[in-house]
């Protein structure tokens, strides 16, 4: 069993429904997605070309890197359109006494570039 961590990110207000937010878990960017009541946490970085995804734009399910127009999807993180291939590492969220935690492996942050 691998080790796990709770890290407290940020606090649910500060990513209001129908937004996203940047935090960043050692040296790593991570994306806040509050979407159709859901919390998405993911690599903020596109896995296509280095980009900062929280400057792309949100639509319905998915996220747009504003850099080359890929797509990936909120639930999975799979990439929806080209140039990018490879997925968006997702991590998962919770939400305790109105803060934002992820679980996250023991070590550096996992993510796909």
């Amino acid at each position: 069993m691998t080790d796990v961590r709770m890290v407290d990110v940020a606090a649910l207000a500060d990513v209001p429904e129908g937004t996203m937010k940047m935090v960043q878990v050692d040296g790593t960017d991570v994306l806040l997605v509050h979407s159709d009541g859901q919390l998405h946490a993911m690599q903020g970085i596109c896995s296509h070309e280095y980009f900062e995804l929280d400057k792309g734009f949100l639509t319905g399910d998915s996220v747009t890197c504003a850099l080359h127009l890929s797509r990936f999807d909120l639930e999975t993180g799979e990439a929806l359109d080209p140039p990018a291939e490879l997925p968006l590492v997702k991590y998962p969220a919770v939400v305790e006494d109105g803060r934002i935690l992820l679980e996250l492996p023991a070590g550096a942050v996992p993510v796909n570039e």
